[in-house]
């Protein structure tokens, strides 16, 4: 059986996908199973061994170029690629206008079938005009969460229940660290960037996080000026911090893979190093926490709620209860 997963973005919500992967092998151990992409989340869904092909998106690079051969071309050459198989089944997971439109454009086998969400969640983006490509709509529950969502999808279609915990099927930490910036002993990352000022945590809640950490050293990762500019105050005031260079993705998720503890706001790259087994604190202060957080380890602390954000000290005390366990 051959199958194709369409989720192209973001960080967070590829991340949430992986788990489909590994419910459809159980239950369909011989399937085949490709994936649509945005070309700069590829490297996080080649860490999935079990996905076979990964067709590259790359409309957010495309858009600023339309008037280009090269780039026309391009987009010529992603759509000869998208149809050079027949695929028993199709999920779109993410509910887009775009997505829907790659759906659409996929080949199925006589007797295959398009399969989509039939509605949104709370705070989505879902656009209902993507239901014209499919064959069949999944109803979910408007709080279904993240991670679930595309579990149940499949579920549906491929008749069985996604009734265990997620397996995102991810590696563990190398024995040998490569990069340069890595520290040889254990280290904390604070993943303290966001878009969106208000899922933002209080400096001086950082602050008081890092300094109960001491001496572990805490690395401050960024990844715009302005981030950069919120990393370099926190390091200021802490002897035991770090500003690390600007990382690329695979260096990122290097990052939360390889961290002895990550404390960080509701991002993609927090709930990278939850997926990664590591022991996270997620702090929710202007997001809802049913839909994303961390429910499927006991390595991963959820703290906060929207509009609670929680304070230094829960995080602290969420912070001694993971590294006791260790």
């Amino acid at each position: 059986m051959n199958i194709l997963l369409v989720r192209v973005s973001s960080l967070g919500d590829v991340l949430h996908n992986l788990p489909m992967v590994a419910d459809i092998l159980r239950h369909y151990p011989d399937a085949n199973i490709d994936w649509v992409v945005e070309e700069g989340y590829v490297s996080l869904v080649r860490l999935n061994p079990h996905v076979r092909n990964i067709i590259p998106f790359a409309l957010r690079r495309w858009r600023k170029s339309l008037g280009k051969k090269a780039t026309r071309d391009e987009i010529r050459q992603f759509f000869k690629m998208l149809r050079r198989e027949q695929y028993d089944y199709v999920f779109d997971t993410q509910g887009l206008l775009k997505t829907g439109i790659i759906m659409g454009a996929a080949r199925i086998v006589k007797g295959g079938s398009k399969v989509g969400l039939a509605n949104g969640s709370e705070g989505s983006g879902y656009e209902a005009i993507s239901r014209i490509f499919h064959t069949r709509s999944i109803a979910l529950d408007a709080r279904t969460h993240a991670v679930a969502r595309g579990r149940m999808v499949a579920a549906a279609a491929l008749g069985y229940s996604a009734d265990s915990a997620p397996d995102f099927g991810l590696p563990g930490p190398d024995s040998a660290r490569l990069l340069a910036w890595m520290p040889e002993q254990d280290y904390a990352v604070f993943f303290h960037g966001t878009a969106r000022d208000a899922k933002k945590w209080a400096p001086e809640n950082w602050i008081a996080a890092g300094a109960a950490l001491a001496p572990m050293p805490v690395l401050l990762a960024w990844g715009s000026a302005a981030e950069k500019q919120e990393a370099e105050l926190l390091a200021a005031s802490l002897p035991n911090a770090r500003v690390l260079p600007k990382l690329s993705m695979d260096e990122a998720v290097a990052l939360a893979r390889h961290a002895a503890l990550a404390i960080g706001v509701d991002t993609g790259l927090t709930h990278i190093a939850a997926a990664f087994g590591r022991p996270t604190v997620e702090l929710y202060c202007d997001s809802p926490k049913w839909k994303t957080e961390g429910n499927w380890s006991p390595c991963i602390v959820n703290l906060g709620d929207k509009g609670a954000p929680p304070s230094a000290r829960e995080a602290i005390d969420a912070v001694r209860c993971l590294l006791d366990a260790r």
